[in-house]
């Protein structure tokens, strides 16, 4: 296979890690166009940031190196975690969004997240259930990368988890004590409405309908 090719785009919005690397949060940029995503995630006065940025032709730009922390999770939590940031890398995948347009990400973008991906798993001690949609990790603000992502696709190759069936109907304490122990932040552990994060959970595991 040949080498990824990586086009450094540095981001000044960035700082020092506190926590070692063992999470993988995937974003959409949720702007109208590339250019004006990458113009953003560069920019000082936004203050976001993210370690990667892949391009629906499936160039990767790169904004922030592994070792220092970007700013792409905000306020979020994770199986106890709430300091995202500190331990996670954040990859963009450049998509209208659910705001300007969303639509199915490209062929080539899904490709190289893929070498991309597991390139870096191979170097982190990043375990399956720790590669996660942005709205998981923040359900009650963002719904990204959204029901379109191919996280089956993704699992497939090794890339986090999918399920091998789900039960039809569940009773709410139960799943919800279920979703905690996952690792989604549910009351009390968080103040996020139920619903939202049945709705998160919806759209990672089971995209087809997302009622919450």
């Amino acid at each position: 296979m040949a080498p990824m090719q990586i086009i450094e785009r540095p981001s000044p919005n960035q700082d020092a890690r506190a926590a070692p690397i063992d999470m993988l949060v995937l974003h959409y940029t949720g702007m109208l166009t590339g250019a004006a995503a990458l113009a953003r995630l560069c920019d000082p006065h936004a203050q976001v940031s993210a370690h990667y940025t892949i391009d629906e032709d499936g160039t990767i730009y790169r904004h922030v190196e592994e070792a220092r922390r970007a700013w792409h999770a905000g306020v979020s939590y994770w199986a106890g975690e709430t300091a995202i940031n500190a331990r996670s890398i954040g990859i963009e995948l450049v998509n209208p969004g659910h705001e300007f347009g969303y639509r199915p990400f490209a062929e080539p973008q899904i490709v190289s997240l893929m070498a991309l991906a597991k390139d870096i798993l191979a170097r982190h001690a990043i375990v399956p259930q720790r590669v996660l949609g942005h709205s998981d990790v923040a359900p009650a603000r963002k719904s990204d990368p959204g029901e379109l992502f191919p996280w089956a696709r993704l699992a497939a190759e090794g890339i986090g988890l999918w399920p091998s069936a789900l039960a039809e109907t569940v009773e709410t304490t139960a799943f919800a004590t279920a979703l905690a122990h996952f690792g989604y932040g549910v009351a009390p552990l968080i103040d996020t409405p139920l619903e939202s994060v049945v709705a998160a959970f919806q759209r990672h595991f089971r995209p087809s309908r997302i009622d919450g």
